[in-house]
């Protein structure tokens, strides 16, 4: 939403940033005419912002030499992406960031006017994001706290790390690079000793952890943005094609974003694909689903589904 205060304060900041602006560049830039434009320098003028304008074809308008925009002048807007900002830390967070995000808060709220604060008020009851973590963040906390030291300090960290493939866990010796947060869990991504080689692990997987005296050199070209973006991009997947029956062809809607087709069919029964990391998550996804669908390839997992149904089964006799 765009109003006139937002404008003014966008065009303080571009004079800020850039003195010496020809009138249609600001009009084209805030959205508004050339007239607007000389309607909002008298507003300034009258607020006491001082603007002037020099003629001839390197002229243009500018601040007065030294005036700057006081700190902390929001639009009702802004104030809440940080309100919101500060809420998705502690959330995310759990304790680690908890109370310096309640702390921030209190003196962003304490400094605004009352418009920002209403605005706030009204986002905190009426815009909540929660639950987006998986793993219980409280039981994550400490080792959260010792990564996030790790990478700040650049310290290689000692762990065991429990995988679908060795349960009973493996002593990894790891340079932590970064934290990241993906589709509710927490991976601490880093130059693992063992495998000689980049490798990202799940925290909530990670037991006897510990910070080392060993340090490690920060990698000077690692984005870990594009290596994240490269890991999901490559990482194996199984591609699963399923039928919904006509009955609960509605499970199949609801679920819509999840598969990567979905086609009607002239029964009413409903087809569906979708990719999975391995057997046993396509396996359990289809099984969530009990009856309602029945896995038509691959092999695998269709062969899973049954061996799972029927040891489920003997334990209903």
């Amino acid at each position: 939403m765009s109003t006139v205060a937002t404008r003014l304060i966008n065009l303080i900041l571009i004079l800020q940033r850039q003195p010496g602006q020809k009138a249609a560049v600001l009009a084209d830039r805030l959205g508004v005419s050339v007239r607007t434009l000389h309607r909002y320098f008298g507003m300034l003028d009258e607020m006491g912002v001082p603007v002037y304008a020099e003629r001839g074809p390197y002229g243009g308008f500018s601040l007065v030499r030294g005036y700057k925009l006081p700190p902390l002048v929001f639009t009702p807007e802004e104030a809440v992406a940080v309100s919101l900002g500060t809420s998705l830390a502690g959330e995310m967070w759990g304790t680690l960031y908890h109370e310096s995000a309640q702390g921030a808060l209190a003196k962003l709220e304490n400094v605004l006017p009352d418009e920002q604060r209403q605005e706030i008020a009204w986002a905190r009851r009426a815009l909540v994001a929660t639950g987006m973590n998986r793993a219980d963040i409280e039981a994550l906390a400490p080792s959260l706290e010792k990564l996030r030291r790790a990478v700040r300090e650049n310290r290689q960290v000692s762990m065991i790390y429990h995988s679908g493939s060795n349960p009973h866990g493996e002593q990894r010796e790891l340079d932590p690079y970064a934290l990241v947060h993906r589709s509710g869990w927490w991976y601490v991504v880093g130059y693992c000793h063992l495998r000689l080689a980049l490798r990202t692990f799940r925290v909530d997987r990670i037991a006897g952890l510990s910070l080392t005296d060993q340090a490690f050199p920060a990698p000077v070209d690692f984005n870990i943005r594009a290596y994240m973006a490269q890991e999901w991009q490559d990482a194996p997947q199984l591609k699963v094609r399923m039928r919904f029956a006509a009955q609960f062809a509605h499970l199949a809607q609801y679920a819509r974003g999840y598969w990567e087709t979905l086609d009607e069919q002239p029964d009413g029964s409903v087809m569906v694909t979708f990719s999975a990391p391995d057997v046993y998550a396509a396996a359990s996804n289809a099984l969530a689903y009990g009856p309602a669908v029945i896995v038509l390839e691959p092999p695998e997992v269709c062969q899973m589904v049954k061996e799972w149904a029927q040891a489920t089964s003997e334990f209903y006799p």
